[in-house]
């Protein structure tokens, strides 16, 4: 998650702390709309860990924030 913030505060120009807040907003928001087990995968995925058939979604949520 750290990557991902600062990706945020260097593309916005917020402090971390504010682009944390922000990342940990959308990140809650995205896991309650979607069913339980793609709110886990979120979570692995965010959290570093790799997904099977999953690796190409960290790049373009990537893309999202360009």
């Amino acid at each position: 998650m750290d990557e991902l913030v600062k990706l945020v505060s260097q593309k916005t120009g917020l402090p971390e702390a504010q682009s944390r807040q922000a990342v940990e907003v959308v990140l809650n928001y995205i896991k309650d709309k979607l069913p339980e087990p793609f709110g886990a995968q979120i979570d692995a995925l965010i959290d570093g860990g790799a997904m099977p058939g999953l690796d190409g979604l960290a790049g373009g949520l990537g893309g999202l924030f360009k």
